[in-house]
Formats: structure tokens, sequence, C-alpha cells
């Protein structure tokens, strides 16, 4: 069975979600860019978190489990828009990880981080810029 979520409208350009099994709740407003005021997160600014979410969680997953080192990620991400059509046109992402694996293990980190599920969704007429910097 899927995960529920739901969402509503609270106001001129903007929503409010909610993630069924947790209750937590996250608003959304329109970008300046598009007429709204940017004082939240826009859509396309979470789908572009969620994809440096995703593959920090991963990795994060995958040191856990074959016992590698791991004392933090942090990821930058900067969001191109294309006009027509309106869209995500390039996500540029840094990850930032500090540990003092292996060159080996290292290599095996990125690499789980590259199959995060959010990044195997996103659309083929998006670019992607990946950076994975030990720290």
């Amino acid at each position: 069975m899927g995960v529920k979520i739901t969402g509503k409208l609270i106001g001129v350009n903007s929503t409010e979600i909610t993630h069924g099994p947790s209750g937590a709740i996250i608003k959304t407003t329109a970008p300046v860019d598009n007429g709204g005021d940017g004082s939240l997160f826009s859509p396309t600014d979470l789908c572009a978190a969620s994809l440096g979410a995703c593959a920090t969680t991963v990795i994060s997953m995958f040191a856990h489990k074959n016992n590698i080192n791991l004392s933090s990620i942090e990821f930058h991400i900067e969001k191109e828009m294309s006009s027509s059509p309106r869209r995500i046109s390039n996500l540029i992402v840094t990850f930032l990880i500090k540990t003092n694996c292996s060159d080996e293990d290292f290599k095996r980190l990125v690499g789980a981080g590259k199959t995060c599920p959010v990044r195997k969704s996103l659309s083929e007429h998006m670019n992607f810029e990946e950076k994975y910097e030990r720290i």
C-alpha cells in the first residue's frame, strides 16, 4: 500500500501538505519569479530538496549497513528553471561528506547516493550536475 499524502489550498498561491503516516505538515507558496511572495518553499524547491534529502538518506543507510564511518553529510543545491514550458531545467548538487573511510569505500558511498529513488524518478529532460566532496 502506498503512502497517503493530502493537500489543500490555504491562501492565495499557498498549500498545506500533510504526510498521512506521521501527520507532519509542510506549507508551500509560489516563488517570487512566478507571482508568489517566496515566503516558503515552492513546490519545485521541495522537488530539488527531495533529491538532496533522498541521496543523503541513501548514503547514510548504506554507510550504516556496511559499517563505513560517516560523521556528517551536507548538501547544497542550485535549482534553475526554464520558462517555456515552466519546469526545473537544471539541478546542481554538491554533497559534502565528512568521513575518514578509504577511497574505495568513498566511491561506494557515491555510488549509493546515485541510486536515490528521487533521482531515478526525475525527468530525463532535467540536467543534473552532481559533486561528491570528502571533507
